[in-house]
């Protein structure tokens, strides 16, 4: 008896330390290089710009998952997988048509994409369709200055978009019952969601910024009178 509760001490210290052992790190917080067109920039500006940005970089991440699950799609575009990553890249930046989507852009191209009988590079249409219905509601821009304006509820509709489309690519099947891209897999041995984790990543920033965008105006009247109020209690000090 004394041994079981000698091992259950020392099993309950050993746990104890382990739990109070400092964590490993965990990598920092990175913001983005500045450059000379910051200057021309609001915070709201910025905001929006970083936005962009990030949720750019997460369909280029996802793009790449994407090809690797589904080799056979830039096989139809591409010598290799690295190289069909760079034509829908530039594609994107570049804001130009993509070839397999007969010349459809924001939604239409994004509903040809999502076709069970779409025979063309599948991976590129669906990222690129998605990247180009994300910048159109951000009125057609990737960069934003003091001169540009954003629609909160266009936003608020991309990202629903994005919520609809990957709930029709786990969805739907093609014509031989398979689903038409291989994505989050959830098997008996473990479970893989890091593509659903991406895409929610997009919409948490889209839904944040498109309330940020209903508060500024609001803010910029509370902000007016709080230097109002503020300006009042601002005294010079005496130096002599």
């Amino acid at each position: 008896m004394m041994r079981v509760t000698m091992m259950l001490v020392l099993g309950l210290a050993a746990l104890l330390s382990a739990c109070s052992t400092a964590p490993g790190p965990r990598g920092e917080v990175r913001g983005m290089t500045s450059g000379g067109g910051e200057m021309g920039q609001s915070d709201t500006n910025r905001m929006a710009t970083i936005t962009m940005r990030y949720n750019l970089d997460s369909l280029y991440l996802l793009m790449d998952k994407l090809y690797r699950r589904n080799p056979a799609e830039w096989k139809k575009t591409a010598a290799s997988r690295e190289d069909a990553i760079g034509k829908v890249r530039s594609t994107i930046e570049q804001r130009a048509p993509w070839p397999g989507l007969q010349g459809e852009r924001d939604i239409r191209a994004l509903s040809l994409a999502l076709r069970p009988d779409f025979a063309g590079d599948r991976v590129a249409a669906f990222i690129y369709a998605t990247a180009d219905m994300i910048i159109a509601a951000h009125g057609g821009k990737t960069e934003f200055f003091l001169v540009d304006s954003l629609d909160a509820q266009h936003l608020y509709n991309a990202a629903r978009n994005v919520e609809i489309a990957v709930w029709l690519l786990g969805s739907r099947r093609d014509a031989n019952g398979q689903p038409l891209l291989l994505a989050d897999d959830i098997g008996t041995g473990a479970r893989n969601l890091s593509f659903e984790r991406e895409f929610g990543k997009i919409v948490g920033r889209l839904d944040v910024l498109a309330t940020f965008m209903t508060e500024k105006y609001r803010r910029a009247g509370i902000n007016y009178v709080q230097n109002l109020i503020g300006g009042g209690f601002i005294q010079f000090l005496p130096v002599r």
